[in-house]
């Protein structure tokens, strides 16, 4: 008997994905939905996009990312995991994720490099030519609790902004984003 095809978002809940590390969310942060209008420069820019995160803090910060998983668990046939980016000059902190992949939609040899937990996903699925769209679902404006200001190195309270997204994997709805990128100096308005 063939096995049932396992149930496959069609959106991405945050609260789903913050309940796979954290009983308490506001241990990581407090969130709200922000419209797109109302998301400010450089922000804007780094989240309100379809393309890979990793592409664009690379391009921002101009330097490479490297991943450091901070905790992995596996649930049926699901792999989640919890990270950072940081530069790979200096190693400062420029992302924080919480990320869902159903596996069974992941090609090998991908699956395997992101198992190895030593590439960003976006770098591992565009080394393999992974047919891959992004699709943005929200965008939050975001207080660092205790959590997320240690790991980003801010004072707890701090502001920044993050996004929900989902990449669909050949056409297949296939990982679960939260991504929320580190403070940065606002953009000077040219007026």
């Amino acid at each position: 008997m063939p096995e049932p095809k396992p149930h496959l978002p069609n959106d991405v809940s945050i609260e789903s994905l913050l309940a796979i590390f954290y009983a308490e969310q506001t241990q990581l942060a407090t969130f709200q939905k922000s419209p797109a209008d109302q998301v400010p420069e450089p922000y804007a820019r780094l989240l309100n996009h379809t393309s890979h995160m990793t592409v664009t803090v690379e391009e921002y910060y101009q330097d490479t990312v490297d991943v450091r998983v901070l905790r992995s668990q596996f649930k049926q046939r699901d792999y989640c995991r919890e990270i950072i980016l940081s530069t790979h000059r200096d190693a400062k902190v420029v992302q924080y994720g919480i990320v869902r992949l159903h596996l069974d939609l992941i090609p090998e040899p991908a699956r395997s490099e992101i198992l190895a937990e030593s590439k960003p996903l976006g770098r591992v699925l565009i080394e393999r030519q992974i047919l891959r769209e992004v699709e943005l679902f929200d965008l939050f404006r975001i207080a660092c609790g205790p959590t997320l200001a240690e790991l980003l190195e801010v004072p707890q309270g701090t502001l920044t902004y993050g996004r929900t997204a989902l990449i669909h994997c050949n056409q297949e709805p296939a990982i679960e984003l939260l991504e929320i990128v580190a403070p940065v100096a606002p953009v000077a308005s040219s007026t």
